[in-house]
């Protein structure tokens, strides 16, 4: 069931023609599309503020409406095939703009000048930012340096003449089914609506310069190489009084750590002992993303032995979990050995303790990574 006109613009019955063109200005710059971009809800409502407007504001409608309700202008009761000749109610952007464009103060219909003027977006920008394992581990925010375009100060624009602001022209073709009117987009403004008034001192031909500005970047903890990150509104800017600005697109690039590699959340680390630290066992100290730590090396410990660091890793960007870190052990075998203890290896070559006699705990180096992929 369709909503009544009056409840539609917030009015009362006996309101004046002053109260009601008022009242349709007031939901009309509220729910303008310039205003609420993408917005269907927004979109409707303004369709519906101007369909009652267009009742209400004509006496003779209004007169009809006020007795008979919608069933004045249903099943062509409008006596041109609906409210205006806009097919039973349905309103049409353009021809909205075109009839009412009066009532927003400018020939053109729409904010600064046309409701079909694009807002022109500036372009976007691309930096790279290099960042350490520990910065991903905690997040980090950065301060860049950007040159950026932006409207020089002092420039102002006026109405494109072209369009009269609207941002399209029309072009009427002849076919064999009649006259076609199409729209395009404005060749002089290129859709803004705007072409440049005054142009600053050192300013290129559509009133912009370069400029260097300090940027915030903030990078969530989690990142990887090769993620990008958008900061909006600080790209390059464009001209126009109605023109928005592009965005700067952030490549993340992660910087190699002198100790530890990176495998998705988790992340390795080689720790070499040498002969005797193995045998004795000993305590080491190993660097981490949150600083060094010491861990314990049993004695007997063999060269591949796996040794996990719950949470030690790096931590998920959706926020689920954090890695582990994987302490490889390596036993580092001598290679250059005094006449003493050369003689000592030959001596104990054939001991039975010498000998290797894996159990079935002492898993190999393949089953220690599926262990710890598992």
């Amino acid at each position: 069931m369709k909503k009544d006109f009056y409840e539609i613009l917030g009015i009362d019955r006996g309101a004046t023609d002053t109260e009601i063109k008022k009242a349709y200005r007031k939901k009309a710059i509220k729910y303008h599309p310039d205003k609420n971009p993408d917005d269907k809800s927004a979109e409707e409502k303004f369709k519906k503020a101007a369909e009652a407007y267009e009742v209400l504001s004509d006496d003779n409608k209004k007169a009809r409406y006020d007795q008979y309700g919608h069933a004045a202008f249903e099943n062509g009761g409008g006596g041109s095939g609906g409210f205006g000749g806009f097919s039973g109610g349905g309103m049409n952007m353009d021809d909205i703009f075109s009839q009412f464009g009066d009532i927003f103060g400018g020939g053109g219909g729409g904010f600064g000048g046309g409701r079909h003027a694009t807002r022109v977006k500036g372009g976007n920008m691309r930096i790279r930012v290099k960042i350490t394992l520990e910065d991903i581990a905690k997040g980090v925010e950065k301060k860049v340096k950007v040159k950026r375009k932006v409207q020089a100060d002092g420039v102002t624009f006026k109405t494109c003449i072209t369009c009269n602001g609207q941002g399209q022209v029309m072009r009427v073709t002849n076919t064999i089914l009649g006259r076609m009117q199409t729209s395009a987009t404005c060749p002089t403004c290129h859709g803004a609506g705007q072409s440049l008034d005054n142009q600053p001192k050192g300013s290129d031909s559509n009133g912009m310069v370069l400029k260097e500005e300090t940027v915030s970047i903030k990078i969530p903890a989690g990142v990887s190489d090769g993620v990008q990150l958008k900061v909006t509104g600080k790209g390059n800017e464009a001209p126009g009084e109605n023109s928005v600005p592009g965005d700067l697109i952030v490549l993340i690039e992660e910087m190699p750590h002198e100790s530890l590699t990176r495998e998705g959340m988790n992340l390795h680390y080689d720790l070499y002992v040498n002969f005797s630290e193995a045998v004795l066992g000993e305590s080491k100290e190993i660097e981490t993303v949150s600083g060094k730590v010491k861990i314990k090396i049993d004695a007997g410990t063999q060269s591949g032995k796996i040794l996990r660091l719950r949470g030690k890793g790096l931590p998920s960007i959706e926020r689920y979990g954090t890695g582990d870190l994987l302490v490889h052990v390596n036993v580092w075998t001598p290679q250059n050995l005094s006449k003493d203890q050369k003689l000592f290896f030959e001596e104990n070559i054939k001991d039975e303790n010498f000998e290797p006699n894996p159990s079935k705990s002492d898993k190999s180096f393949f089953e220690k990574v599926k262990d710890m992929f598992a």
